[in-house]
């Protein structure tokens, strides 16, 4: 019987993990161990592009690309991890319990919303978490149109000024205006904690972010906390009202809650704290990626962020050094030295920046151009060619040269 390198999760670290596994496989010419994906779909679902108001090309089919390189997949959600008998435990796409063995476990389980449980009426806040989330609120989105105008229709808020909040926001002006009309009087407020607009991003990229919700008429709520959410709006800590007919959750994520099956330490978002190999600290067989890992990125002390830039590459060094452990062969320790980000600020264009400290290289419409080349091209699947795609899974490519 052939060993198991089991693979929970179809995102971005895990279909990287996947594809570095077969790659170092392939490369030592070993027939005797199997490649398998668990998740509940054989997709890629390009979750940094659910704040668009079109999400269909955000889903990328991957069972040609599966079948091409020889990767298995099973359908699927993980329920149970059991480290001393390296088993996982599972419920098949009818619901029934099923389990799986392993010889080495990678854990791509992803994030999800942060949602504070205690906070009323929080259910009634929509995300872009998720392709089902982002579906839900296009369409009440489009069921506006169906209401009386009012200003309580026209007015959205988003509670979170980071990068899911900021992109949300800015380009939430343009989705209402296609919706109820391009004369329409709308309202997006941007309810924050922070102590300045974008704060959250850094002085540098803030002052970028100021001046396209500026022009976009996008305002900022500063130094509040959400007290209650209801279907008219939010109350604030401090007692204001805010009436709005959308209200979208924005505050942050946390680790799937798959990483709490697993002994070990975490940080304050739920990840795994690993080894330079992103192997779990304090178990043998177990290895976790993307946003279940809390990864030093360098030397610097910089730590990967639960972005999917990051998630790419730790993808690529946990499968290789996953199946590399089960050999005995050397790994390849995960480096990811470069940094940058690429905001999307609606029609006012996108800004990008290098460094740790966010330095702006470009804004407006050059920002814009490399937004949509990264968005539509630089994070989906490779073809479903084995020697392109295996070639593609080198965990010494730079994700961002």
């Amino acid at each position: 019987m052939n060993q198991q390198i089991l693979i929970i999760g179809a995102g971005f670290g895990g279909l990287w993990s996947a594809l570095s596994a077969v790659r170092l496989l392939d490369q030592q010419q070993r027939l005797d161990v199997s490649v398998t994906v668990l998740a509940p779909q054989a997709e890629l679902r390009v979750r940094p592009r659910f704040y668009e108001s079109d999400i269909t090309p955000t889903v990328a089919p991957l069972s040609e690309l599966f079948d091409a390189v020889g990767i298995n997949f099973i359908g699927g959600a993980a329920t149970g991890i059991d480290a001393d008998a390296k088993r996982v435990t599972y419920t098949d796409a009818s619901g029934a319990p099923q389990v799986l063995n392993y010889d080495r476990l990678v854990l791509a389980a992803g994030s999800q919303v942060a949602r504070p449980a205690a906070l009323s009426g929080i259910d009634l806040a929509f995300d872009v978490d998720s392709y089902e989330s982002a579906e839900k609120l296009n369409s009440h989105l489009q069921g506006l149109r169906d209401l009386p105008a009012s200003p309580e229709r026209n007015t959205v808020v988003v509670v979170g000024g980071g990068f899911t909040g900021i992109e949300t926001a800015t380009e939430m002006p343009g989705r209402l205006r296609e919706i109820l009309g391009a004369d329409a009087d709308v309202r997006v407020v941007v309810v924050d904690s922070g102590n300045a607009v974008g704060a959250a991003m850094g002085q540098a990229i803030a002052d970028v972010v100021a001046e396209a919700s500026d022009e976009l008429g996008v305002t900022w709520n500063l130094g509040s906390a959400v007290q209650a959410v209801d279907s008219n709006g939010v109350i604030l800590a401090n007692g204001e009202r805010i009436d709005a007919k959308t209200v979208i959750w924005a505050v942050g994520v946390k680790a799937s809650p798959l990483t709490q099956l697993v002994a070990g330490e975490r940080d304050r978002q739920g990840r795994l704290h690993v080894d330079r190999t992103l192997k779990v600290l304090g178990q043998d067989s177990i290895f976790a990626t993307g946003d279940t890992a809390y990864a030093a990125s360098d030397d610097l002390g910089n730590y990967a962020l639960m972005t999917c830039q990051h998630a790419i590459a730790l993808g690529r060094s946990a499968g290789n050094n996953a199946a590399a452990d089960l050999l005995g062969v050397a790994p390849l320790p995960y480096s990811q030295v470069k940094y940058v980000t690429c905001l999307d600020l609606g029609a006012w264009g996108a800004v990008y920046t290098e460094g740790w400290d966010r330095k702006v290289v470009l804004t407006r419409a050059e920002g814009k151009e490399l937004k949509t080349q990264i968005n539509t091209q630089w994070i989906y699947p490779p073809v479903a060619n084995r020697d392109t795609a295996l070639a593609a899974a080198d965990p010494l490519i730079p994700v961002v040269a």
